[in-house]
């Protein structure tokens, strides 16, 4: 059982996964900006414009609407391909390579959630939002990653990656058991046949993606309508689309799981997740008290990201470390380590979704937890970076060889 992430790095990684490390590494950086540009205009001149248009009304939906239960429905399917890929044909293939990441994602979830829940225990109302600092963004943890450059050794990106993917499973999890209200049965049911449908095109051996796509556009709305957010109806048909599983060939161009997620990977990585950003990013901070600062909520938020996250992720894996459930990546330093548990607390596109579900119609408690997902994301970014950084044994090495040069014997 102790050869998980050995087994996982002492090979090239398959060419889809490194596909993958390079675009969501470029679409953190995107992200990143799409970020800081909401912040500045909505505390300029053009705040009133940014605040009305996501308010305005098209077809039913606002904006913002549109955004979060349209855009971020392809974004769950993106997420729902990542996971069935990985799982059946990628670096979650096999249970060795999933021990160390699924024990490292379970910390980051539990400890988080702990710590929010601990500070906001006195107030029942916020309690909804225990589970807003227990995601991870991949995109914007692999961004940093991608600006410190060899400062990482291979094998901890895979292993971010990986942990990022478990973790964004519980968050589909959460928000189907915790965040779904007032469900209408007839609608759920038109969305169960839906789904038996899509099986049946599966188990029929249908390859061309369009019967798929077209019963998912309906899907999506079956399932909007049944109170169910609609968003999960991205990850359900994800888990309905065909692959063909072909050990020493993952990366099969044939499979229209693959087709799928590569002709979507860039419309989510350089569009739909950075205009995500940039509408759910903006806060008045002209308007906002300090004291708005240290809030239950927002303080929860931060504290869960940024304390909770390092410590879950490390605490748990460095356990399955020393108790040989799984070895450390490959070329790793414990300190590294470390400094990737840290980037586990930038949680922003997924934490910033669940805030919206757990608190829908409290305007002033969205504003402080989109105030503790960035200031929580900022410091385990900062942090973060920082400790890689000085953990590269590169400078290290400089640092010596300097040193030597300075006083020789």
């Amino acid at each position: 059982m102790g050869r998980g992430m050995t087994d996982q790095t002492s090979r090239p990684a398959p060419s889809v996964l490194r596909a993958l490390l390079r675009s969501e590494a470029r679409s953190g950086v995107i992200l990143i900006a799409s970020a800081l540009m909401a912040l500045i205009i909505a505390n300029s001149p053009l705040g009133p414009t940014y605040f009305g248009t996501l308010k305005t009304y098209v077809g039913g939906l606002s904006v913002l609407h549109w955004i979060n239960d349209g855009l971020m429905a392809l974004f769950f399917l993106m997420i729902g391909l990542e996971i069935k890929r990985e799982l059946l044909d990628g670096e979650l293939s096999t249970w060795p390579r999933r021990i160390l990441p699924g024990v490292a994602a379970v910390g980051g979830m539990v400890v988080p959630a702990a710590i929010y829940v601990f500070i906001n225990s006195d107030n029942p109302e916020y309690l909804r939002g225990w589970a807003i600092p227990t995601a991870t963004d991949i995109a914007f943890a692999l961004g940093i990653l991608a600006l410190l450059g060899r400062c990482v050794p291979v094998s901890l990106k895979v292993f971010l990656t990986a942990l990022a993917i478990i973790d964004d499973l519980g968050a589909v999890a959460i928000i189907a058991a915790f965040y779904t209200e007032d469900v209408a049965l007839t609608w759920l049911g038109a969305a169960a046949a839906i789904l038996l449908v899509l099986w049946g095109l599966n188990r029929a051996g249908v390859r061309r993606l369009a019967p798929f796509l077209a019963l998912g556009l309906v899907l999506w709305f079956v399932v909007l309508m049944s109170g169910v957010h609609a968003t999960l109806a991205g990850v359900a048909l994800a888990l309905t689309i065909p692959i063909e599983p072909s050990p020493g060939r993952p990366d099969d161009t044939e499979s229209p799981l693959h087709i799928l997620e590569h002709g979507l990977q860039p419309w989510v990585a350089y569009l739909i997740v950075p205009v995500f950003g940039f509408a759910n990013s903006g806060i008045d901070l002209i308007g906002l008290h300090w004291t708005g600062a240290v809030a239950d909520v927002p303080l929860g938020i931060a504290a869960g990201l940024f304390l909770g996250k390092q410590v879950g992720v490390f605490a748990f894996t460095w356990v399955a470390i020393r108790l040989r459930w799984s070895d450390c990546p490959r070329d790793a330093s414990l300190a590294q380590i470390y400094g990737v548990s840290i980037l586990c607390g930038i949680g922003f596109t997924m934490s910033l979704f669940i805030g919206l579900l757990a608190f829908p119609y409290a305007a002033d408690i969205q504003d402080g937890v989109k105030l503790g997902v960035l200031t929580g994301s900022l410091f385990s970014a900062l942090l973060g970076a920082g400790v890689l950084i000085l953990a590269d044994p590169r400078r290290r090495a400089r640092a010596a060889t300097a040193t030597q040069s300075a006083h020789p014997e």
